[in-house]
C-alpha cells in the first residue's frame, strides 16, 4: 500500500509515468471511464477548498467510482474531538482511498500511519499540497513540452506557500532550473526550501522587484498572501496587496511566458491579464483534475 504526503515521496520516473497517464486520459478519456467501477473515495477536508476537493471528487466519478465527502469539519466527529488517527481507522472500514485537507502540518501523515488504505495529502497547512504540485507538472509539460531549461519565479507568500515549497521539490529534481523568488522582506522562502536548491545543484535569486525579474522569466507562479496563515490581521492587511499582476507588467515579459497561479486568486492578478494568451491558471485548475485521475489510479494499483 502506497500513500502520498510529500511530493518527494515520488521518483522523477514516477512523476513522469504520471504525467504521461494523465495526458493520455486527456487524449483517450474513453478507457478510464470504468477504471474503478466499484471503488470509494473519501474526501475529508477539515479546512475550505473549492478547487482540490472537487477536482478529486470530479477526477474519482470520471474513473466510474463513487466519493463519500466530509467538507464541513464542524458537521463531523472531529468537532466532538475525535483524532485524525482515530478518523482514519474508521473512513478505513468505508471508502478505498482518502484525500484529506487539515490546517495543521502533519495530520495527513498520522492518518497514513494509522489507515489501512491509502491517504493523499490534498494540503497541510503550510507544510505541503502534492497534488497541486501535480497539476502544475502537468501544466509545465503541456505549456513547455519539457521540464528542463527553465527559469521559475515565483511571486507573493513563499514563506508559508505550500504550493510553492513542494513545487520547488519537485522542480529542482530535473536539469539546468533557476528560480527567481520573489516577495515581501517577510515572506521570504524559508532557509530549508533554499537547501532543496541549492542541494540539487541549481541557482536561485532573491529579489522583491517582479517587473526587473519578469524578462527573464518562462514561468511565473503567482501566489496570494493568505489570510488564514496570518496570526496578525494588520501584517496581513499591509503585505496582502504587494504584488498585482496587471498588463503593463508583462510587456518586457517574453511571448511564450507561463503564467499560473494554484488559485483562489484575490487582488493579485487583474482579470485583464484572463485575455492574454499566456495565462494558464484556469487551464492548470483543469490539469489538476487529470493528474488526481492518474494519481488514484496509481495507488489504487490500476492499471
Amino acid at each position: 500500500m502506497r500513500h502520498l504526503i510529500d511530493i518527494l515521496e515520488l521518483s522523477v520516473e514516477e512523476l513522469d509515468s504520471l504525467v504521461a497517464t494523465a495526458n493520455d486520459i486527456i487524449d483517450s478519456p474513453e478507457k478510464y471511464a470504468h477504471k474503478c467501477d466499484g471503488k470509494k473515495l473519501a474526501t475529508l477536508f477539515f479546512e475550505p477548498s473549492t478547487r482540490t476537493r472537487l477536482s478529486f471528487e470530479a477526477a474519482m466519478y470520471e474513473l466510474g467510482g463513487n466519493v463519500l465527502t466530509m467538507a464541513d469539519a464542524g458537521s463531523s466527529s472531529a468537532a466532538k474531538g475525535e483524532s485524525v488517527a482515530d478518523t482514519a481507522k474508521m473512513i478505513s472500514c468505508y471508502a478505498d482511498i482518502i484525500a484529506m485537507r487539515h490546517p495543521k502540518e502533519g495530520a495527513p501523515l498520522v492518518a497514513a500511519k494509522n489507515s489501512t488504505i491509502p491517504v493523499i495529502n490534498a494540503g497541510d497547512g503550510g507544510h505541503h499540497h502534492p497534488t497541486q504540485t501535480l497539476a502544475d507538472l502537468l501544466t509545465i509539460h503541456r505549456e513547455k513540452g519539457r521540464f528542463d531549461n527553465l527559469t521559475i519565479g515565483l511571486c507573493g507568500d513563499l514563506k508559508f506557500g505550500r504550493t510553492v515549497h513542494s513545487l520547488i521539490g519537485a522542480m529542482s529534481r530535473y536539469k539546468n532550473i533557476t528560480f527567481v523568488l520573489i516577495s515581501p522582506e517577510e515572506l521570504k522562502v524559508p532557509d530549508y526550501v533554499k537547501n532543496i536548491i541549492t542541494d540539487a545543484g541549481h541557482s536561485f535569486v532573491e529579489t522583491v522587484s517582479l517587473e526587473e525579474s519578469m524578462p527573464s522569466l518562462d514561468i511565473l507562479y503567482m501566489t496570494r498572501v493568505q489570510r488564514e496563515r496570518f496570526f496578525n490581521e494588520e501584517e496581513y492587511l499591509r503585505l496582502k496587496d504587494s504584488y498585482i499582476l496587471n498588463t503593463d507588467k508583462l510587456i518586457n515579459a517574453k511571448e511564450d511566458l507561463v503564467i499560473m497561479h494554484p488559485l483562489p486568486r484575490v487582488n493579485e492578478i487583474s482579470v485583464a491579464v484572463d485575455n492574454d494568451k499566456r495565462a494558464c491558471y484556469f487551464r492548470q485548475a483543469l490539469y489538476g483534475k487529470y493528474m488526481r485521475m492518474a494519481l488514484i489510479l496509481k495507488l489504487l494499483d490500476i492499471k
